[in-house]
């Protein structure tokens, strides 16, 4: 049975497969497409409504438990292509 994790924008559960990691370096958030990277991660649907959802209500600093501001711009390229 493949592991099941919560989206941050939408928060509608889904298979890991289907999501995808995000984690912060140094106040910058970036992509974990393998899943591997150290630190805590959060789980996105890999669509810029989710994204535009989650940042609209602020979900990555409290899912990341981080402080400030986070560049999501790395992330945000990435889903537009």
């Amino acid at each position: 049975m493949e592991p099941v994790r919560t989206c941050i924008g939408c928060r509608s559960r889904a298979p890991r497969s289907s999501l995808l990691r995000v984690v912060v370096r140094e106040s910058q958030l970036i992509t974990d497409v393998s899943a591997v990277l150290p630190g805590r991660g959060a789980w996105l649907h890999p669509t810029l409504e989710c994204f535009r959802l989650a940042e609209r209500r602020r979900a990555f600093g409290r899912a990341l438990r981080t402080r400030g501001e986070l560049d999501t711009s790395e992330v945000e390229n990435r889903l537009i292509g």
